[in-house]
């Protein structure tokens, strides 16, 4: 568990700076998406009732909330790992909750508004998004954010902390 901590808490700050092209996708995504859960009802308590999800009202504020400040910790990419890791998990439960009952033909949800309409077909063209958000969510978690974020940001002033007390202890040494 701690190895794994630690995985989560120093991720790779070095790969190039393009990530940034994929954190305003997925951030910006998320962020929109939380702020709709508040602003149309049938976007956060009325999809969480029609899903049949306990308390749909806490569910969708906690949920709406946490995509709110995870798509902007996204975008600054701050914390990328973290926060990737907890969306992937939502867009699974997403997933599972919308998309088995649309193959089944069975959806509390309206139906698509074109054919195909249920099935294996609508599943697929439904669920764009959803595998975007998700594949792009494990891109960061492998990855990181990239240069271009809050993430490499501190690192590099942490090293440069480190390197300069390092230094400052050489010198007290030699002159203590």
């Amino acid at each position: 568990m701690k190895k794994f901590i630690e995985y989560l808490m120093s991720p790779p700050v070095t790969g190039p700076s393009s990530i940034l092209f994929l954190r305003l996708m997925a951030g910006g995504v998320f962020f929109w998406e939380g702020l709709l859960k508040f602003a149309y009802p049938n976007q956060g308590v009325g999809r969480f009732t029609k899903l049949g999800f306990p308390f749909p009202d806490v569910l969708a504020n906690f949920i709406g909330t946490a995509e709110i400040i995870g798509g902007l910790l996204i975008l600054f990419g701050l914390l990328t790992r973290i926060v990737v890791l907890f969306f992937i998990g939502e867009m699974i439960v997403a997933i599972l909750s919308t998309k088995i009952s649309l193959y089944l033909g069975t959806s509390p949800l309206p139906l698509p508004p074109a054919p195909p309409k249920v099935g294996f077909w609508a599943v697929l063209h439904e669920i764009r998004s959803d595998y975007a958000q998700t594949l792009t969510c494990l891109f960061l978690f492998i990855e990181g954010a990239g240069r271009l974020s809050l993430d490499a940001f501190l690192k590099r002033k942490a090293r440069a902390g480190a390197h300069y007390r390092t230094e400052a202890t050489a010198v007290m040494k030699k002159t203590g």
